[in-house]
């Protein structure tokens, strides 16, 4: 925030950043040229660290108790939202709990459970089949390294890294379309290839930052960074950002993009947030956790 400035920033923890310091800013990168390696590496370290001034709460957005939920939850959300996935997930567990139950369980009861998500024979299939694979070839534990799980069914780099980061530890980049637009925006990659947007990134931070960037960055892009209209004038790293200007930069303007927590008229889910309250508290204190 500004001292002495009434600013419509999204919440008084996130960063403000006037349309004359974002502009300042560009103006002096214009006139230093090509940015250098060393250059990109602490502006992109600057951004993160704004980031996780602003989104403190950032986790993993699917509800999950172990690897192996975590694992089917994030093969379900294949072209659907977080909030559709937790709306099935229980239901699912609660009538298969393990990798053996669903693998023995009757397709088209299962297929009926995940109908909602769309897609759902697919989804159904490879559930199933990434159930049998687990309790053949692995005692019916998910197993922890990139190899392994990328031979499953349904689960590509992406999911693995998931599973990776926020059920065993393992640090690694998660490259979502939202991740993968704000790093081009960032200016930190040119690839459009998810696998080569994350050696851009990874080449940026330390691994032990890996995980929580992924959080960040995702928070970052459904809650202000919006693929076709960025709320610019909002945005905590303004200045960072050589993609300024792809979005209304006008404070009141932007604010009113706003998803989320930080959605004028939420600021009681924020505050859930920010007191460290899990979404299923939320969700059971009457919250709804959509944009």
């Amino acid at each position: 925030m500004i001292e002495g400035m009434d600013t419509p920033a999204a919440a008084a923890h996130v960063r403000f950043v006037t349309p004359r310091q974002a502009e300042q800013a560009a103006a002096r990168r214009r006139r230093a040229g090509t940015e250098t390696d060393l250059s990109r590496t602490r502006r992109a370290r600057r951004i993160q660290r704004v980031l996780a001034q602003t989104y403190p709460y950032a986790v993993a957005e699917l509800d999950f108790d172990d690897a192996w939920q975590l694992l089917v939850a994030t093969v379900l959300s294949a072209q659907t939202t977080d909030i559709r996935v937790n709306a099935v997930t229980p239901g699912l567990f609660a009538a298969y709990p393990g990798p053996r139950e669903l693998a023995e369980a009757p397709a088209e009861d299962v297929q009926e459970m995940v109908r909602s998500l769309g897609f759902y024979r697919s989804k159904a299939r490879s559930i199933q089949a990434l159930a049998t694979r687990i309790v053949d070839e692995y005692d019916a534990a998910v197993p922890g390294t990139v190899e392994d799980l990328v031979s499953l069914p349904g689960v590509g780099r992406k999911t693995a890294n998931v599973v990776l980061g926020n059920a065993f530890g393992v640090p690694g980049i998660t490259v979502d379309t939202h991740f993968g637009r704000l790093a081009r925006r960032f200016g930190w990659t040119e690839n459009e290839d998810p696998v080569k947007v994350e050696k851009d990134v990874a080449a940026l931070f330390p691994s032990a930052l890996w995980t929580e960037l992924s959080h960040e960055l995702i928070y970052h892009g459904r809650r202000i960074c919006h693929s076709r209209k960025p709320a610019c004038g909002v945005c905590p790293v303004a200045d960072l950002c050589p993609s300024y200007g792809a979005g209304p930069t006008d404070p009141e303007a932007a604010r009113k993009l706003l998803g989320y927590e930080l959605k004028p008229g939420r600021e009681d889910l924020l505050a859930g947030f920010m007191a460290g309250r899990t979404r299923r508290q939320l969700r059971a204190e009457g919250h709804t956790l959509s944009a």
